[in-house]
């Protein structure tokens, strides 16, 4: 269940300039770089249809949902339905047609959740939904992910949350073992007219140690183990929820600018496995050439030599040893038996990248997103080719992620 999320502005507000570093920075949709659609639901139902049973099921009642909302969640086509024009349409309304009881008396509202949680979850990918949310003071349009019923120690991932006293703003933030409500670790992006004008996607990129937000494919915020005070919890499952709440503690509450009905509309909502290869789950056994986006050469272990301190560089792709790469479960990524590592343990922008023999130091895990940013997660920085070096022998470094094709990577 959604908990104690009116602290949520608590948290974006300590995130503040987390979330800065990467605002504006980025425009990545990277789409090659994501795998094979695994989920979908593109709403081409019959109008006032119901969900796909096959795909969602319902939460119903108003118990408040540990935020104080004011709804009934029915299962209701009043509430949840498809309209005939490739939307599933989730609408709030003032009323109570059947006596409803909600945790602060007689129910005021009525509105929809509908979840995949025992039909669909998935580890790691892409989960993107294009939304037209409503607008008004005291609404609460979500659309978000939980890893399971123990919350907050199997996690929950909000990919778009947005209350109607802030119209131009998303949110998006992760809550965990000791850091949820307060806590939560989040960041947002405010544009210049209000995100219920129209269409947008909101989507996250989540692969090991690392989860990327994103408003109509230019990313806003990141997080990484190295950003949160708990355990990392999101290295299982996650289902998906899209609902409309009516108050709450951090929206607040309707008033009389408020109208209803409000209604929120999803034109589709799309899942992608992380990559092609699977990679992160365990060891890839052979393992992939990491190649350039920049210069169309791989990273490479000089002369194939895997001496301890041996610097990495670029080199013409040829399919040897030295330059298959293999993600592994521990967060490491290896080649001809030894890992990737900076150089000393150091963590600042300019810091080579060199081979040595894998000692369980946190410093030395690597992860490739779905944008294709090879990133150190203890660094929360990104494998850059340094000095735009396009030549064979180009070196190697640690530098803040910018979304540059010197920091671009494809599995090869």
């Amino acid at each position: 269940m959604r908990k104690t999320r009116f602290l949520l502005a608590a948290a974006v507000v300590a995130t503040t300039l987390t979330a800065g570093l990467w605002a504006g920075t980025r425009n990545d949709t990277a789409e090659a770089a994501v795998g094979p659609v695994t989920w979908s639901d593109e709403f081409n139902g019959a109008s006032g249809s119901s969900v796909d049973p096959a795909k969602w099921k319902f939460d119903i009642g108003g118990s408040g949902w540990g935020n104080n909302e004011q709804e009934y969640y029915t299962n209701s086509t009043r509430n949840v339905y498809q309209d005939g024009a490739g939307h599933l349409a989730i609408t709030a309304r003032k009323e109570n047609p059947s006596n409803y009881q909600c945790h602060y008396g007689t129910c005021q509202y009525t509105s929809g959740r509908i979840l995949t949680a025992d039909k669909f979850a998935q580890t790691y990918g892409r989960f993107e939904a294009s939304i037209k949310i409503p607008k008004g003071q005291g609404i609460w349009p979500a659309f978000w992910m939980l890893g399971g019923s123990n919350w907050p120690t199997t996690g929950e991932i909000d990919i778009m949350e947005n209350v109607g006293n802030a119209p131009n703003t998303v949110y998006g933030t992760v809550h965990g073992p000791g850091y949820s409500g307060a806590g939560g670790v989040g960041g947002n992006r405010t544009i210049g007219s209000a995100l219920g004008d129209s269409f947008h996607t909101y989507a996250v990129d989540w692969s090991p140690n690392l989860i990327v937000w994103y408003l109509d494919g230019s990313e806003y915020f990141r997080v990484t183990p190295s950003n949160v005070s708990g355990n990392w919890v999101f290295d299982h499952n996650f289902f998906m929820i899209l609902n409309l709440a009516v108050g709450g503690y951090w929206p607040g509450y309707p008033d009389a600018s408020t109208v209803f009905p409000q209604t929120m509309l999803v034109d589709y909502v799309r899942v992608s496995a992380w990559n092609k290869d699977g990679g992160g789950g365990g060891n890839t056994g052979t393992g992939n050439a990491l190649k350039s986006n920049f210069s169309n050469r791989c990273i490479d272990i000089p002369n194939a030599d895997p001496a301890d301190g041996a610097r990495l560089q670029m080199w013409d792709c040829n399919g040897s040893a030295a330059q298959k790469w293999t993600a592994n479960s521990d967060g490491t990524m290896r080649a001809m038996g030894k890992c990737m590592d900076p150089a000393g343990g150091a963590l600042a922008n300019g810091t080579p990248i060199q081979l040595v023999t894998c000692n369980g130091n946190p410093v030395q895990r690597f992860t490739l997103s779905a944008a294709g940013d090879l990133v150190n997660v203890s660094a929360n920085k990104c494998v850059d080719i340094k000095d735009w070096n396009s030549a064979n022998g180009a070196t190697l470094q640690l530098w803040d992620c910018g979304g540059t094709t010197n920091q671009k990577w494809t599995k090869a």
